[in-house]
């Protein structure tokens, strides 16, 4: 019998190979309960292998979690393949792209036997040293939880519980801690006519009837719950009924439905326009020939690249492969998700993190079960289990949020090429803006470049107008944060009965709370950066780590009452929107007015669409491919928020920000408006977004590119140290730069830095970072594989964590 090839969700780089049961083999795809030295872990099969002799015993696996694989076989080299290039433990690349909830383990708990109770408990007024926290609450529940023993087995007290245990003072045992998502079942009824043996009590007579009722409507099927929220006591008359042999009971999969309120209809349009003709005349032949076919679709706001999506995707499910969606965020999975449903109905599935843990294990196993021809989502979608996805589209693909900034450091984008490759598969990225590498790609002949330059119905772009800052009175608490021809507009265009959104990125009231006598800045106590003011809470929150306190009415450092309120955010910008325009309604779309549920998202819109609000305010999130065509108007508050960033893309994000947030107005039957506000006019990246003009901001931004050296002229990856002290830290950084000079062999990697983090403090570790920069990516890859291996001492030694961040697609 052959070996299983099983890759363990723990930071192991290579998978490891254990016995199967006697049962036989599991297939490739299941999760299996393996054991790792003295623990018990979660793996997955991924393989199989011939059984060789060897001094070494090959441990069994101790169970199959799964009765069917949660992947197939075909997407195990793609597994292999990202682990391989990110430079991560595939069991936790696996993990990271499957459904919360899904991994068992197991942890231990303490049980005080009665020796202990009696040896312990005279210590209870002066517990033994070290064990201070937790020593009462082990006396008095005789046990210590499975999460209690996790953190006391970090620290020091360790080695007391064990020489506890060696004494009989306790006896430590290992617990499984199960999946937390499983399938969702419902219990059906199904009627026998047939005469009871004794007559039937009221309560089993009106449930009967009820069933009998129930049936007519729905003869195939009658759940028990459709029975018992009708008649308090049904639940035991049911019971009452089975054991009579009138109903017999069973069990049902039912799927949790992810979509809620069903998104509103998009009618399919008569005629296409001719530029999608000739786009669709490229696409479609490729999608036919089965073949990879990488495409980039440039083209400008409101030019119906959603249409191309939409009839790129029919041809693909004639053949009988698969579709996969990509979107940035979950604000455009909604938006997009309406056009889809409307064209295709329920041969959807989602995937994002907007649904419960139960509706995306479920939405999973539509789609591996093949109950699923199209997957829309977010980044992790990219790792759906299609079976033979024959198209694969990645709407906005500029969008920095395609990139994971912790843990699998992966790029959706760059994935979905990929997979595309490996699925002999078309792949779509269709953006405005294009990422200045992605533009470089299809200018050099690895991308096909499609172009869409008109709007639908010869729709104009809207008319650009920029308001130089440093000739308007200077923005403050006296002044208003409306320049009077933006302030002018707001109002003409409310009194039109037209819409306007108004776009600022950085919500909260105030982004600075500071002493007018002392000079002190209210900062988080974990982070170094300053608490942002939000005034409705009346609290101050970091963005950063959460860390909230109230509002600060006395200095917190020398108690004066002069406390100034600095900056402002799109909780300020509502409030003075409501004094200037008091008649309109104003709504407000950012992270605070979200956070609670996927609901208040899809409500913001819904009124925005309903034309119930008049005026809308908010950050990146009003950006990204809404279609409102009743907005008229955009004023851009600061368009200098991001330019100041030290990235080397702050000035190509700069650019997709106005230049998507631009392409909200007039997109219906009248022409729009944008007025940016800016300390900078003369910046090219604000000139471009005025002018609408991508191929000049790439011209200028490429050249800025080559001369230093930076992408697509190079490849970087970013090593990531962070820990409790600064010092230790530092130190580690330059021990690792230090080996990475020492052993760079054959040149061709620049090693740059190190040096503290922009955000040198966040959630109280402190941050350096080290940068490798080269032509060759292979060499790039290998410096840092050895890094990785090779860690300096003052890594181990000083308990720094240590990360590789490759193509990083942020500096801070």
């Amino acid at each position: 019998m052959e070996h299983l090839v099983v890759a363990v969700a723990a930071p192991l780089f290579e998978p490891l190979t254990y016995a199967a049961p006697d049962s036989g083999l599991p297939a490739v795809g299941v999760r299996v309960l393996v054991p790792l030295g003295r623990r018990r872990i979660t793996g997955y099969v991924i393989g199989t292998t011939p059984q060789a002799t060897t001094e070494f015993r090959v441990r069994p696996i101790l169970d199959v979690l799964d009765r069917e694989p949660l992947f197939h076989a075909g997407m195990v080299p793609f597994f292999r393949w990202v682990a391989d290039y990110y430079q991560y433990p595939i069991g936790e690349v696996i993990k990271s792209g499957l459904p919360g909830g899904l991994t068992s383990r197991f942890g231990r708990q303490a049980t005080l036997t009665t020796t202990g109770r009696q040896a312990l408990a005279p210590l209870l007024a002066e517990p033994p040293p070290g064990t201070t926290a937790w020593f009462a609450d082990l006396l008095s529940n005789g046990t210590l939880s499975r999460t209690a023993c996790a953190k006391i087995w970090r620290g020091k007290g360790r080695k007391i519980l064990l020489q506890w245990q060696a004494r009989g003072w306790l006896e430590i045992n290992e617990v499984l801690d199960k999946a937390t998502t499983k399938a969702k079942t419902e219990t059906c009824l199904t009627l026998h006519e047939k005469d009871a043996a004794t007559p039937l009590k009221k309560s089993e007579e009106k449930t009967l009837q009820l069933i009998r009722e129930k049936m007519a409507d729905q003869p195939d099927l009658v759940c028990r719950r459709d029975i018992t929220k009708l008649y308090t006591g049904a639940a035991k008359a049911i019971r009452s009924l089975a054991e009579r042999g009138i109903v017999s009971l069973s069990e049902r999969r039912v799927y949790r439905d992810p979509f809620g309120e069903r998104p509103p209809f998009f009618p399919r349009p008569q005629e296409l326009t001719a530029e999608q003709q000739a786009v669709l005349e490229e696409i479609l032949p490729a999608v036919a020939a089965r073949k990879f076919a990488p495409f980039l679709i440039h083209g400008v706001t409101g030019c119906g690249k959603t249409e191309v999506y939409l009839r790129a995707a029919e041809e693909c499910l004639a053949l009988g492969r698969s579709v996969l969606v990509l979107v940035p965020e979950i604000a455009l999975a909604t938006q997009i998700e309406g056009h889809f449903v409307s064209r295709f109905g329920d041969r959807i599935a989602l995937l994002h993190s907007g649904l419960t843990t139960g509706e995306r294990f479920d939405q999973w196993q539509r789609i591996s079960r093949g109950q699923a021809a199209i997957v829309i989502g977010a980044r992790s979608a990219i790792f759906a289990p299609l079976l033979d996805p024959g198209l694969i589209i990645v709407d906005e693909e500029h969008d920095p949020a395609y990139k994971q900034d912790d843990n699998l450091r992966y790029n959706g984008r760059d994935l979905a090429v990929l997979r595309a490759r490996e699925n002999k598969a078309v792949v779509l990225l269709g953006s405005a803006t294009p990422a200045v590498t992605s533009y470089h790609n299809g200018l050099h002949g690895k991308f096909t470049t499609l172009t869409l330059t008109r709007r639908i119905h010869n729709r104009s772009l809207p008319e650009v107008e920029i308001v130089d800052l440093k000739k308007v009175p200077t923005v403050s608490e006296q002044s208003p944060l409306f320049s009077p021809n933006l302030r002018r507009a707001l109002q003409d265009t409310f009194a039109r009965g037209d819409q306007a959104l108004v776009f600022l990125n950085r919500r909260g009231f105030a982004n600075l709370l500071l002493c007018q006598d002392c000079g002190h800045s209210v900062s988080c106590p974990h982070c170094e950066v300053t608490l942002t003011l939000h005034k409705k809470r009346n609290r101050l929150i970091c963005h950063y780590c959460g860390y909230e306190m109230p509002s600060a009415a006395l200095c917190p450092h020398c108690r004066s009452p002069h406390m100034r309120q600095c900056g402002f955010g799109t909780e300020r910008i509502e409030e003075e929107l409501r004094t200037m325009v008091p008649k309109a309604t104003i709504g407000r779309l950012d992270r605070d007015t979200t956070s609670s549920s996927r609901r208040q998202f899809i409500d913001i819109l819904r009124a925005v669409r309903n034309r119930e609000i008049d005026i809308l305010v908010g950050t990146q999130m009003i950006t990204k491919g809404h279609h409102f065509p009743h907005v008229t108007l955009v004023g851009i508050i600061w368009a200098d928020t991001g330019l100041a960033l030290p990235d080397f893309r702050a000035a190509e994000r700069t650019f997709q920000l106005l230049s998507q947030v631009t392409g909200r107005a007039g997109r219906g039957d009248k022409p729009g408006k944008v007025i940016i506000q800016t300390f900078q006019p003369d910046h090219y990246a604000v000139v471009a977004a005025r002018q609408h003009d991508y191929h000049s901001f790439y011209e200028r931004e490429i050249d800025l590119r080559h001369a230093l050296d930076y992408p697509p002229y190079s490849r970087l990856i970013n090593i990531k140290f962070s820990g409790e002290t600064d010092h230790q830290v530092a130190e580690a950084a330059q021990a690792c730069a230090a080996q990475a000079r020492k052993n760079m062999v054959g040149g061709g990697v620049e090693i740059l830095g190190p040096a503290p983090a922009p955000l040198a403090k966040l959630r109280n570790r402190h941050r350096w970072q080290l940068l490798l920069k080269g032509k060759q990516p292979a060499r790039l890859a290998a410096l840092a594989r050895f890094l990785r291996e090779n860690p300096p001492a003052q890594v181990r030694g000083n308990h720094v964590r240590m990360s590789l961040d490759i193509d990083p697609e942020s500096m801070l």
